[in-house]
């Protein structure tokens, strides 16, 4: 009775051993390749996704950053040299500081002696070049949020047909190693396209807030400007 009861553990320990070795040999680089050539592929368009995605918000977040820089005293400079009558030294500054800000003051101040409402257009057109500067290329990441997901889907669509058609040819015979194929592109193709449409989702919105706060900045130290001007002399 007692070496049974040995014998029936031992034998659970070898199957639990034998199922833990095949989890463990279970990689990515298998489960990807498991889903055959046309999971493949889609994984390869949604990589490619994914690196277009994390390259883009790279590197605007550190344009962004970049022209989020204003010296604190850079205003208070604009408006001594404004009022001392110091046009040229104005604009060199800016054209020092070499930021959305200071570009969009630099505008203004080369339509200083027109009407303030001449001088308020110009920023304006100024701003909305600046504003497009900054979201180059962010847009890119909004589709690729959307794209992926759908992507994914496609795979499993592809790989649900996969699957019926090899489960049609196998004469009614329900086997697993049949279907598995078919299933791990629908498996697979759907996770990874959710990843890359999640990440992409973040990064965009991400970006949109940073790119709201220069805007925000840029704005106030346009009106900053304009009302120095307003000011009676």
């Amino acid at each position: 009775m007692l070496n049974t009861l040995l014998q029936n553990t031992q034998e659970g320990t070898e199957v639990l051993t034998d199922v833990e070795s095949v989890e463990k040999t279970l990689s990515i680089i298998e489960l990807i390749s498991s889903g055959g050539l046309a999971g493949q592929l889609i994984i390869a368009v949604l990589f490619l996704l994914l690196v277009g995605a994390i390259y883009i918000y790279f590197e605007r977040i550190f344009a962004i950053k970049a022209a989020s820089k204003v010296d604190a005293n850079f205003m208070n400079q604009i408006k001594d040299h404004v009022s001392n009558g110091k046009i040229d030294s104005a604009q060199m500054l800016c054209a020092q500081q070499n930021s959305p800000v200071s570009r969009l003051i630099g505008k203004g101040i080369s339509r200083i002696g027109k009407p303030l409402a001449d001088i308020n257009t110009a920023i304006e057109n100024a701003g909305r070049l600046e504003i497009y500067g900054l979201e180059k290329n962010v847009s890119i990441l909004a589709t690729i949020s959307g794209a992926a997901p759908m992507i994914g889907f496609l795979g499993t669509v592809i790989g649900m047909i996969l699957a019926i058609f090899e489960l049609a040819n196998a004469g009614g015979t329900i086997q697993m190693d049949v279907l598995a194929s078919g299933l791990y592109t629908a498996m697979t193709t759907t996770v990874a396209g959710l990843i890359v449409g999640i990440v992409a989702y973040m990064a965009y919105n991400h970006l949109v807030v940073k790119t709201d706060k220069v805007v925000y900045q840029m704005e106030a130290n346009s009106l900053e400007f304009l009302d120095h001007l307003n000011e009676p002399t």
